[in-house]
C-alpha cells in the first residue's frame, strides 16, 4: 500500500511493517499505540522505525492512518480530562472563588 509520511512516499505491507518490527523492543506506551503481533508500540516508535526518519519529521496522526489501512489495531491514549472538583462545581461557585469571599472581620 503507498502512503506519504512526512511528504515522503512509502510503499507498505502489513508482512514487511511485521518484519521490521520484529525483535524491536518496545517503549513505554504513554500515548496513542499500535498493535503489532502481540505487543503494543508507541506510534512514534513504529513510525521511526519503518519509515527510518527522525521523530520530529512526522506526527503520530500519518502513522496512525497508515497503520489501520494496514489492518493493525491501533488504541487512543490517555486524553487530559478535567479535575473531578472543576467538574462537580456550577459556574457561580468556580466565580465566586475566584473573586474570594468577603473578610468576615470587615462585615
Amino acid at each position: 500500500m503507498r502512503c506519504v509520511i512526512a511528504r515522503y512516499p512509502f510503499e507498505l505491507t502489513k508482512d514487511g511493517v511485521l518484519a521490521t518490527m520484529a525483535g524491536v523492543k518496545p517503549e513505554l506506551v504513554t500515548g496513542d499505540s499500535v498493535a503489532i503481533g502481540r505487543r503494543r508500540y508507541p506510534v512514534m516508535q513504529v513510525g521511526e522505525v519503518i519509515t527510518r526518519q527522525d521523530r520530529r519529521d512526522f506526527n503520530g496522526g500519518e502513522v496512525t492512518r497508515a497503520m489501520v489501512r494496514l489492518g493493525f489495531t491501533c488504541h487512543a491514549g490517555p486524553r487530559a480530562t478535567p479535575p473531578p472538583s472543576a467538574v462537580s462545581r456550577s459556574p457561580l461557585q468556580v466565580a465566586s472563588d475566584l473573586l474570594g469571599s468577603p473578610d468576615p472581620q470587615n462585615a
